[in-house]
């Protein structure tokens, strides 16, 4: 399976150069990253609030910085990736 799909990306990378081929995959590894991140922090969230909704006001402002602090990191990588392509 990953030969297949090394294959693939070497094919892929014949007309093009190393380096945008290797910007966009991180580019999109970072998307990806952070949207797990967002969702296992969101899962985790929303059982915490479950299994005590007296603290759901704290648990939902935690929520909040750390899907942003995600955000913001993954918005910069994806920056990065967008400059190496371009620049």
């Amino acid at each position: 399976m990953l030969s297949a799909i090394l294959t693939v990306l070497l094919q892929a990378t014949a007309g093009a150069a190393i380096g945008q081929v290797g910007a966009a995959l991180g580019a999109a590894l970072a998307a990806i990253g952070a949207g797990m991140g967002i969702g296992k922090i969101g899962a985790a969230a929303m059982e915490a609030i479950a299994r005590q909704p007296e603290a759901s006001g704290d648990i939902r402002s935690n929520l909040i910085v750390s899907a942003a602090l995600i955000e913001g990191v993954a918005f910069f990588a994806v920056i990065v990736c967008a400059l190496v392509l371009f620049v």
